[in-house]
């Protein structure tokens, strides 16, 4: 893609901002949270997962963020050094604020939910002074989280980090993120999610994320409305996911129907990560629009059928390998419709 600046001229190839957390999924899952007795913790978090999913797929990858001054902070430190993921700029809380933390419920494969814990969340302390163009200017693309504009100071951090990418010529990638926790109104939600996609190249978010950032617009609903507008805003890809029902890609290659792989799930949630971060991988390493769909979908179908979001993210050798193995089951995966 001639609109992202080149691995030479660039140290860094992603750099993400916004929500570090600790998930706990249950190990005796398919039952109600209430009756689940025994978890296992991992990384979370939307832009956490993505940067891990791209660390996997060979990515130079760095991180924006706050963490809490603790041993959930020094895990969450710990696990991105361990993926190769620089940390410069993850700082500390201060003593009042906390990890946010995520208990997830499995009441069937297709049945999922989650119970977050954000009061005094790390993450939404994150502030201006902590964000600075020399991260901004050294990365290919920047990934900003729809979360961490939920609350000040954060938010106020990822409108900074956003003028900088206009200053650096760093592309910018909005992943909506909604999460109910923090934000105080849908008018509030609408405000600034719209105001974050209109600086995107690349938007990403479910039906309705897209709704929810549209509720001031009027647009009507429909993902050809949403394409038409944001991309003349200036967006160059607009990607609409509906869950099990595959996603809509707007591009300036086309316009393509992606279909899920299909596979067995143990949750519902995570699947989206690993659409984001093996998409993004496509754009980097210049793939053809399909290929980077088709890869997508497949690491997408790889993390709702694992345990985890962070941990079970894929290689790019666990990526084709799946395709090869699954495609004659799944038929055409990618396919363009105008």
């Amino acid at each position: 893609m001639d609109w992202i600046p080149s691995v030479e001229s660039r140290s860094v190839d992603a750099v993400l901002l916004g929500r570090a957390a600790v998930d706990f999924n249950p190990v005796d899952y398919y039952k109600p949270l209430s009756q689940s007795m025994s978890f296992k913790r991992y990384l979370g978090g939307s832009p956490a997962n993505i940067a891990v999913g791209l660390a996997r797929l060979d990515q130079r990858v760095s991180f924006i963020g706050k963490v809490s001054d603790d041993a959930f902070g020094d895990f969450v430190v710990d696990f991105f050094r361990n993926e190769g993921i620089l940390v410069d700029r993850v700082r500390r809380a201060g003593s009042h604020e906390h990890i946010g933390l995520t208990f997830t419920e499995m009441l069937s494969p297709e049945s999922s939910s989650i119970l977050m814990v954000r009061d005094g969340a790390a993450d939404l302390a994150l502030n201006t002074d902590e964000v600075d163009m020399g991260a901004i200017a050294s990365a290919r693309c920047l990934l900003i989280s729809g979360t961490a504009l939920s609350r000040p100071p954060s938010r106020e951090a990822a409108l900074k980090a956003l003028t900088l990418a206009r200053l650096a010529g760093t592309p910018v990638i909005f992943d909506a993120d909604y999460r109910p926790y923090g934000w105080a109104s849908a008018d509030e939600t609408a405000v600034y999610m719209s105001m974050a996609a209109e600086r995107g190249q690349v938007i990403l978010g479910s039906r309705d994320e897209f709704d929810r950032m549209e509720r001031l617009l009027g647009l009507g609903g429909t993902d050809d409305a949403s394409a038409d507008y944001w991309r003349g805003m200036g967006a160059r890809i607009v990607i609409i996911k509906h869950g099990k029902d595959g996603s809509r890609a707007y591009t300036e290659s086309g316009v393509f129907e992606v279909k899920p792989f299909p596979v067995t799930p143990i949750k519902g949630f995570g699947g989206g990560d690993g659409y984001a971060s093996a998409f993004l991988n496509g754009l980097l390493t210049g793939l053809p629009m399909e290929e980077s769909l088709e890869m997508a979908s497949a690491s997408a179908a790889i993390l709702v059928a694992s345990h985890s979001c962070s941990q079970d993210m894929p290689s790019i050798l666990d990526i084709r390998l799946f395709i090869i193995v699954n495609r004659h089951k799944a038929g055409r995966v990618v396919t363009r419709i105008g």
